[in-house]
């Protein structure tokens, strides 16, 4: 079977992680029910806090704690891949957490784990200005796994506008990058539908894009604009904002095809050589 139905969960989570475990599990299980096999969650779907420090207070340590109980019994129950947005955990410094995107398959066991490389220190105007670094230690690796639905590379939000990051996850196989996102108004209504189209186009790749979208208890507001992308950069399915789920069938034995008739990854040249 080379077409699979996947789904990019939108939210706009708010202080209490309790209530956004609830509106996730709502939303998965509603993605369930459409058929979904691979279902994405936006960045931080289980914590979006008063003040930039309270993901410190919750933060759990690698395979304990609510959010990741959560997302295992989530899997398993529905009998599908979860990938779970981004989790606050634990890092070396005490100052710190590292934010995690896990990946549960459908028995509920971790597959992967990825840590957000890029980390959005950025005014973006307004009088809105982010300094991810000062609560979050950047990760280190690029991931790429194995999966029933294609080989899959994982970005997060800030991590879209670095296409040198793509391009690694690319040649290491990626058939499919999933991006939880937490992209602000400005930036979003500037550049989202842009960036995602183009990291398809260019690397011949699959996009599924899961957004937080709505405003939040921080006086933040998220453009939201959920999508899943084709190879040819067509957008199959998208939702413009609030929660909920957008649904599509991704086609590897299509993208495997057009990637042979339309060769730009075998075509690159390096034209500038170091000296």
């Amino acid at each position: 079977m080379t077409t699979h139905r996947v789904a990019a969960i939108q939210m706009a989570s708010g202080a209490q992680v309790s209530a956004n475990l609830q509106e996730a599990g709502r939303l998965i299980h509603e993605a369930a029910e459409q058929g979904a096999r691979l279902v994405v969650l936006p960045e931080n779907f289980a914590l979006m806090g008063q003040h930039e420090h309270d993901k410190l207070a919750a933060q759990e340590a690698e395979g304990e704690g609510p959010i990741q109980a959560f997302l295992a019994q989530q899997a398993k129950r529905h009998k599908l891949w979860i990938v779970g947005g981004t989790i606050p955990l634990a890092s070396d410094d005490p100052k710190r957490v590292r934010a995690s995107c896990l990946v549960y398959n459908a028995e509920g066991q971790v597959v992967v784990r990825y840590d957000k490389i890029h980390l959005f220190d950025v005014d973006t105007g307004n009088n809105e200005r982010y300094e991810e670094s000062q609560t979050i230690e950047a990760g280190q690796q690029a991931v790429v796994f194995d999966s029933p639905f294609g080989r899959i590379g994982l970005a997060i939000c800030y991590d879209l506008r670095f296409p040198e990051l793509f391009r690694y996850l690319l040649d290491k196989g990626a058939q499919v990058f999933c991006i939880p996102s937490a992209f602000t108004e400005i930036t979003g209504k500037a550049h989202w539908d842009m960036l995602n189209r183009v990291r398809a186009i260019e690397n011949l790749s699959y996009v599924i894009a899961a957004d937080q979208g709505g405003y939040h208890v921080n006086g933040r507001k998220t453009y939201g604009d959920s999508l899943i992308v084709d190879p040819w950069g067509t957008v199959l399915n998208r939702l413009a904002q609030g929660s909920g789920v957008v649904i599509a069938d991704i086609d590897t034995e299509h993208q495997a095809q057009l990637r042979q008739r339309f060769p730009t990854i075998k075509h690159r040249k390096l034209l500038c050589q170091p000296r």
